[in-house]
């Protein structure tokens, strides 16, 4: 590499898209290794040479790897996930990550409406009865898009890609996201509903573009099912375990839903006797959201026009770490940060519908200069379980603004000597929902009040929110059922205000889901929820 000393160095591993290459190479500040798929040992030996990477899935770009990259200003991810970048060590040595999140959206939507049509129009197993030689046209019977409902989970950049070849269609569309403020979309041609609960109901065909999380695991299952319509239609070409395929099968043979399109399973591949495999009523295809020419070519150009400009001093696009914001922050204001972060994800499970708004309000100057830092890692906390794509102080608040989503960050001179007041606050679609913190002078954080409920506990490790009727033998029932399941309680915090209560508890490990369903079935309990943090530093 020695011919090129003014030029940017980059290394594209993996296969990559042509296209794509042929773009680097022909960047007159770019000086272009494609090396195929790298061993660790080898890219050791050879990363030192390089500004940039690219990466697909095949290459591990290990905590090694970026110890050897002296010079490595990023890494970028041609796609979405990047489980193959040591992020925590990328983020120590000073190197940016970024991943292309929004180059397959067309393809993606586009075989979802696909499999839309396919199930829709019993195209698979027409197919099938052809090739073995038949010629039933009775049996396969379909129905017409045009005039039906199409309910749309995940409002996002698929989401509404999908719902424009849908309203084209002359289909009504209905569509849930909780972080999406609008009450219509689309300019009033999308309905938004506030609870996903609310979507069951009205759709004739329902597609998801979600991730999976605790919030969406499962989120179509047996209960779900009772609430659609009969013959329902499910598509799924987000992530398996959205839907819950054991229900989904069950729904389907007993007639609840007229049939299935799955791009995504929960165990991929499925099992070779997965009876999702050759059920006449399920459409199936191995993962093939993302799999186009287009989507191929889009992706690596993307990456490399973005690694491109991030080394030429531009912003950066599709950040997936901290690196590249300044954070000139004194150990108070780290501290805050942190904090924030830790109290949106505490009270995320408070909140009950949409989100349309989100206030930061922080009491004292001593928290001005780090108002904006402190509102990103808030809304971090409060959004990063709705996305796939990992949310940090880089893109954070671009999303959130996309979404519709009010945010005010509010400073005052009011102060407390050793320990400034920040609250959260977030308006939904149900109630507002209010969180206080304050940090003192051992820099210990502590969550001061939770909608009113005035307590002092560290919010960290493992915690269990439980909102009930105060009354007497409520706590002895609690702590009875963290008892029996073998489970400490290593603090506790309790306040109350009229007739309820609110016990925010930190334990020593992870409580069992039957041990939260165990506690929600008892009388006077209305609100159980489970939070984890990362622990107390």
């Amino acid at each position: 590499m020695a011919d090129a000393p003014d030029k940017f160095r980059i290394l594209a591993a993996d296969s990559l898209a042509q296209r794509g290459l042929d773009f680097l190479d022909g960047q007159e500040d770019c000086a272009l290794t494609s090396a195929g798929k790298i061993d660790e040992d080898e890219l050791v030996r050879i990363v030192p040479e390089f500004d940039g990477m690219i990466v697909r899935s095949g290459t591990r770009v290990t905590a090694r790897v970026l110890a050897a990259a002296k010079r490595l200003k990023a890494v970028v991810r041609a796609g979405v996930g990047v489980d193959n970048i040591d992020l925590p060590a990328a983020t120590a040595s000073g190197g940016l990550v970024m991943n292309s999140a929004e180059a397959s959206t067309i393809t993606t939507a586009e075989h979802a409406f696909a499999l839309m049509l396919g199930l829709a129009r019993h195209i698979s197993p027409a197919c099938r009865m052809m090739a073995d030689g038949g010629w039933e046209r009775n049996r396969f019977q379909g129905a017409q898009l045009s005039g039906k409902t199409l309910g749309i989970v995940g409002f996002g950049r698929i989401g509404q890609t999908i719902a424009s070849r849908a309203l084209a269609f002359n289909m009504r569309v209905v569509a849930y996201d909780p972080v999406f403020n609008a009450a219509t979309a689309m300019d009033g041609q999308v309905k938004m509903v506030d609870a996903v609960a609310d979507l069951w109901p009205e759709a004739d065909v329902i597609t998801f573009h979600v991730p999976l999380s605790d919030q969406t695991r499962y989120l179509l299952n047996r209960e779900s099912f009772g609430r659609c319509r009969p013959g329902v239609l499910i598509v799924n070409a987000s992530r398996g375990g959205v839907v819950n395929e054991k229900d989904l099968l069950e729904a389907i043979d007993d007639g609840r839903c007229g049939g299935a399109a799955l791009d995504v399973f929960e165990a991929e591949p499925p099992a070779v006797d997965s009876p999702l495999r050759r059920h006449d009523r399920v459409l199936v295809t191995p993962h093939l959201g993302a799999s186009t020419v287009e989507a191929q070519d889009a992706v690596t150009i993307d990456s490399a026009s973005a690694l491109l400009d991030y080394l030429r001093g531009k912003a950066a696009r599709g950040a997936v770490n901290v690196t590249g914001l300044r954070l000139d922050l004194d150990p108070l204001q780290s501290r805050y940060a942190d904090l924030a972060g830790r109290m949106a994800v505490l009270l995320s499970p408070m909140i009950a519908g949409s989100l349309s708004g989100v206030t930061i309000d922080l009491g004292g100057h001593a928290l001005t200069a780090a108002a904006a830092t402190i509102e990103r890692m808030a809304l971090i906390g409060l959004l990063q379980s709705h996305f796939d794509t990992t949310l940090n102080v880089v893109n954070v608040r671009h999303i959130a603004e996309n979404r519709g989503l009010n945010l005010r960050a509010i400073t005052s001179d009011e102060e407390k000597a050793d320990a400034p007041r920040m609250a959260i606050e977030v308006d939904a679609a149900d109630r507002g929902q209010r969180i206080v913190g304050r940090v003192y002078s051992d820099l210990r954080p502590r969550v001061v009040e939770i909608n009113g409920y005035h307590m002092d506990i560290v919010p960290a490790g493992d915690m269990v929110l439980i909102r009930n009727d105060d009354r007497p033998g409520v706590i002895g029932l609690v702590g009875n059922e963290f008892g029996n399941a073998g489970i400490n309680i290593a603090d506790m915090a309790i306040s109350r205000r009229g007739d309820k209560a609110l016990m925010l508890l930190r334990v020593d490990e992870r409580p069992p889901d039957d041990l939260t369903e165990s506690l929600s079935r008892h009388d006077g309990i209305d609100k159980v929820a489970i939070v984890s943090l990362p622990p107390e530093e």
